[in-house]
């Protein structure tokens, strides 16, 4: 018996525990299928980007195997609950991909946690999720219409619930052989993409505890820096480039020197303090992320900066809601980042394609930065 088949069987057993009881293609062996490159490609410098989810287990805890017999047990215990049944519904999602083709837009960035079947860790599938079949017939249907699709795992700690009991295992050998086959995975199921988001964002004791998060894990300084480049690494020796979320250099100020300038840098801002978009009148804590498009692009950086229409605290409190952040946002990076590294913009709902509430907001999102390009 090979490692392939023996990783099938295991995962046959676990799914009599309901942990995978609905993973595609049990019956076939867990061998990826050939798949030729995407047929469609965003022009640098016009990358128009949705973030969109499958997966949703990148903002919760994973039990234990001492807090019960299965996960559904131990989760009981947990105050962020993973999942373990998929919340993306196939016609939301589709609604959704089919307005970005509507409006011209080119590129959805798509978070795929445990939304995805891994021939190598068959284990960390859920009820629902997607088959590897399923998977390349929509980057397929969607290249048609003329949206490039590029995989996002997330290696951050404060995000990878999506790992299973590999969760409790960061910086290990068993860790990092799974990082490693997972993406070898993505990137054959995605026909080699140019890129793979790496996450890596929020990753603090701090914020993982001020946010509900029971199991408290954070790498920091050489720790960090070891693990991230050993990821992007991996990812390029599979033939693609990395692209991060650049929060950690508004706290780290040698940041731009440490990081590879060959990673896509996503900074983010919101303005969820309502600080506004002047560099003089901004007088909010947030003025270093804002500041931080500039520093980046001084480093030589590429950029496909990130807006929202999700609401943050403040503004919440004022009742102003977000729908003015990303037409700011692009008039703001225009301004100040350079044609050369300006790539293109991006927007994240954030939110789960679960409801026809979800699905309203991820299509507000979706017009709001056809709008803001068009400007």
């Amino acid at each position: 018996m090979n490692r392939r088949e023996f990783l099938g069987q295991t995962a046959v057993g676990l799914a009599s525990l309901s942990v995978a009881s609905s993973y595609a293609s049990p019956a076939k062996k867990n061998v990826i299928k050939g798949k030729s490159s995407q047929t469609f490609k965003a022009k640098m410098g016009d990358i128009r980007a949705v973030y969109m989810q499958i997966g949703n287990n990148m903002w919760c805890d994973y039990p234990t195997e001492v807090m019960g017999k299965t996960p559904q047990e131990g989760a009981q215990f947990l105050s962020k609950k993973p999942d373990l049944e998929l919340v993306c519904k196939d016609e939301l999602w589709r609604k959704s991909l089919d307005r970005m083709a509507e409006l011209g837009l080119n590129m959805v960035v798509v978070d795929l946690g445990e939304g995805l079947y891994y021939p190598s860790h068959p284990e960390l599938a859920i009820k629902g999720t997607w088959s590897i079949e399923k998977m390349q017939e929509e980057i397929e249907r969607l290249n048609k219409q003329g949206i490039e699709v590029i995989p996002k795992l997330n290696f951050s700690t404060t995000h990878n619930g999506w790992m299973g009991d590999y969760t409790h295992m960061v910086s290990s050998k068993p860790y990092y052989r799974m990082c490693e086959e997972v993406i070898h995975d993505v990137v054959e199921i995605f026909g080699h993409p140019r890129f793979f988001h790496i996450g890596y964002d929020e990753e603090s004791a701090s914020f993982q505890d001020g946010h509900g998060y029971q199991y408290v894990c954070a790498r920091k300084d050489d720790f960090w820096w070891k693990d991230f480049y050993h990821i992007v690494d991996t990812v390029e020796k599979n033939g693609a480039r990395a692209w991060m979320w650049s929060d950690y250099g508004w706290h780290h100020d040698d940041f731009c020197e440490k990081c590879p300038k060959n990673v896509m840098q996503q900074n983010w801002y919101y303005d969820s303090q309502n600080g506004g978009f002047d560099l003089k009148t901004n007088k909010t804590s947030d003025l270093k992320r804002l500041e931080f498009f500039l520093k980046l692009d001084e480093a030589g950086f590429d950029q496909v900066p990130c807006g929202t229409n999700w609401v943050g605290s403040v503004r919440k409190k004022l009742n102003i809601g977000a729908d003015d952040v990303m037409g700011k946002l692009v008039k703001f990076c225009r301004e100040h980042i350079s044609q050369e590294h300006l790539q293109g913009f991006m927007m994240a709902p954030w939110t789960a394609t679960d409801t026809p509430e979800h699905l309203k907001h991820i299509l507000n999102g979706i017009n709001q930065l056809a709008e803001a390009i068009r400007q």
